[in-house]
């Protein structure tokens, strides 16, 4: 008779047995894989669309609030304005900063794109960052430094520009520290250009950082809701790409145009085809009248009609002398004795 009794050292573990013994094999592991996704941050893309609508609308309503300023001082003193233009731009840009970034709050345009500001330092330490939406806003010496650099760096730098075009220290042939200082504000002028092209291609690789002072303050623009749609159509934006573009090819056609070849064309079609080629001083180049009021646009020193002049320069900021050509930074009253010349007749 055989027996099938069976060897307790070769008999199989009992269930129970072996469910302690996976647990506990796989308990290892299972702590490293939770620890890994716990520390871990899931990357996420912010629209760089939306970032740069986001500028181009923060210029927008600042010009909205330049204009209803203007109006303001319409019944001041002639000129006054334009004088201080510098003054008002850094003002406005400051009562943007003041009730925007430092209470804790996007700008209008960062708001309208569903973005905000975050300190980008402060998330690379944090450990339950999971989504790449949260974190902290910006500090308060941020905040400082950002208003140091986008209002205080950019008012001291077109207040610069603007004295050294009138006081002409690039032509100045009996002043060689101003020399030295023209060149210099050119090499500083062409350096931060330069960054900033570069730092524009590290945008458009990254999405990180549209400005140089973003990259520099480590401030990160993300999305303040998941869930929130763009406040801007699609309409308003193929518009500006639009216009956009058709500005920059004339901008880029302009300066390739003979401006004598030019007017030798539109020369039979002019109106006034009996005065000679050589223009009065005494007129106005604009109206091609006497002026009532005369002013000298600065720093060429052309008269003009005040209301001629005065009009040119609000209309584009960057108004030149339509008999030289010059920048126009200043304009002046001109002085009660007034010459002319005579022409032989």
């Amino acid at each position: 008779m055989i027996s099938f009794r069976s060897n307790p050292s070769t008999a199989p573990p009992p269930r129970e047995d072996a469910w302690i013994t996976s647990y506990q094999k796989l308990l290892p592991h299972w702590h490293s894989v939770s620890l890994s996704h716990q520390h871990s941050t899931l990357p996420i893309s912010i629209s760089r669309v939306n970032q740069f609508d986001a500028a181009r609308l923060d210029i927008e309503m600042s010009a909205m609030l330049k204009e209803q300023l203007v109006k303001v001082f319409s019944l001041m003193k002639p000129g006054m304005l334009f004088q201080y233009e510098p003054e008002l731009d850094a003002f406005l840009e400051f009562l943007i900063w003041r009730f925007s970034i430092w209470v804790d709050k996007p700008t209008p345009g960062i708001a309208l794109m569903n973005l905000r500001y975050r300190d980008e330092r402060a998330v690379e330490i944090r450990e339950n960052v999971r989504t790449g939406l949260e974190g902290p806003g910006l500090t308060v010496a941020q905040k400082m430094w950002y208003c140091i650099a986008a209002v205080g760096g950019q008012y001291i730098w077109a207040r610069l520009q603007s004295f050294s075009a009138f006081r002409r220290w690039g032509d100045s042939e009996q002043r060689p520290l101003a020399r030295r200082v023209w060149g210099l504000m050119q090499r500083i002028e062409g350096l931060y250009k330069a960054a900033s092209f570069g730092n524009l291609l590290l945008f458009l690789y990254t999405g990180r950082y549209r400005n140089l002072i973003e990259r520099a303050l480590r401030a990160r623009l993300v999305y303040e809701s998941p869930n929130m749609n763009r406040a801007v159509s699609f309409e308003y934006m193929n518009r500006q790409l639009v216009w956009n573009e058709f500005s920059e090819m004339l901008l880029l056609l302009l300066p390739l145009l003979n401006s004598s070849t030019v007017k030798s064309v539109l020369h039979p079609f002019s109106k006034n085809k009996s005065s000679s080629s050589t223009e009065d001083d005494s007129t106005c180049p604009i109206c091609r009248a006497s002026p009532t009021t005369p002013y000298l646009a600065l720093p060429c020193q052309h008269r003009y009609c005040y209301y001629c002049l005065r009009t040119r320069c609000a209309a584009a900021p960057s108004f030149r002398c339509s008999r030289c050509s010059e920048p126009v930074v200043a304009m002046q009253r001109h002085g009660s004795i007034v010459e002319h010349k005579t022409h032989n007749q």
